[in-house]
């Protein structure tokens, strides 16, 4: 009897903000950037992956410009890693999927966020980050955006601005 090989997956993140990584202002009660908090969202939830963690950006998803989405499709298709993650603001995650499988089949690709930001404690954003960790080492090539435990492909889904969740479109 022979064993089987197993080789060790590695999963790429690329974090290009949204609200995952906002945080408050208490004093003029604004959001805004510093760091990615994924680091330590995996710390807290124990994961135990191979991931390569890489900052694209820290932008808000409706000030995503064609170049930043250039750029997330670059690093997208010049990375060995097969199974990639994407952190992003939930309001244009849909147009940067679109960009992403307009160019790119030979990968797994999902797309999550959240809609409370992290330190706000009540955050989906580990939930959203540990659904997209098990859909991206289960799932076939293509590209998927994952929220509120569901994963969608990217082009059967669209947010649902009145219910605050993530829907099939059909």
């Amino acid at each position: 009897m022979t064993t089987p090989n197993f080789y060790p997956m590695q999963i790429r993140l690329f974090i290009t903000g949204g609200t995952f990584d906002k945080e408050y202002n208490e004093i003029d009660g604004k959001l805004f950037f510093e760091d990615t908090h994924v680091p330590e969202m995996l710390e807290l939830g124990r994961c135990k992956l191979d991931i390569n963690v890489r900052t694209l950006m820290m932008v808000d998803s409706l000030d995503i410009t064609k170049d930043d989405r250039d750029i997330i499709v670059h690093n997208c298709l010049h990375v060995v890693e097969d199974k990639i993650i994407i952190t992003h603001g939930t309001d244009t995650m849909v147009e940067t999927a679109k960009e992403l499988a307009g160019k790119i089949n030979n990968k797994t690709i999902i797309i999550t966020g959240a809609m409370v930001p992290y330190k706000f404690g009540s955050s989906d954003g580990l939930f959203n980050l540990g659904a997209a960790l098990a859909f991206v080492q289960t799932l076939p090539h293509g590209i998927y955006i994952s929220m509120n435990g569901k994963c969608f492909s990217w082009d059967n889904v669209r947010k649902n601005k009145e219910l605050g969740l993530f829907e099939k479109i059909i």
